[in-house]
């Protein structure tokens, strides 16, 4: 059974930085894809980063050059580096995994950017 277990939000100051940690309870070579979603309160859930079994990163504009997804396949682990916060990536962040049958989601993590 596949598990995805996200760790590493909490309350930070905005310009400051955070790692998520996503862990899966499988190889990451069971997934064609592996990405990081968010979703703030009232809004949508939103696509932030991706990244392939080859190792071929993407990032939304929003979040391009300030976050970095990171993979460690020895570890069965996801990262996602966040750099330079701002108070409008305050959201809960989820891992998931996909496959050729389906996606699979983490219970998320929650991140807020205030003073």
């Amino acid at each position: 059974q596949v598990q995805l277990v996200e760790s590493g939000g909490g309350l930070v100051q905005p310009g400051g930085d955070l790692r998520l940690s996503c862990a899966a309870s499988v190889s990451l070579f069971s997934f064609n894809n592996m990405a990081w979603y968010r979703q703030a309160p009232g809004k949508e859930r939103e696509w932030v980063a991706g990244i392939t079994s080859g190792g071929s990163a993407s990032h939304a504009d929003s979040v391009k050059g300030r976050f970095f997804i990171l993979r460690d396949n020895a570890k069965k682990m996801v990262y996602l580096q966040m750099n330079i916060l701002k108070p409008e990536d305050t959201a809960v962040y989820y891992c998931m995994a996909r496959d050729y049958a389906q996606n699979y989601w983490g219970q998320g993590t929650q991140v807020t950017v205030s003073s």
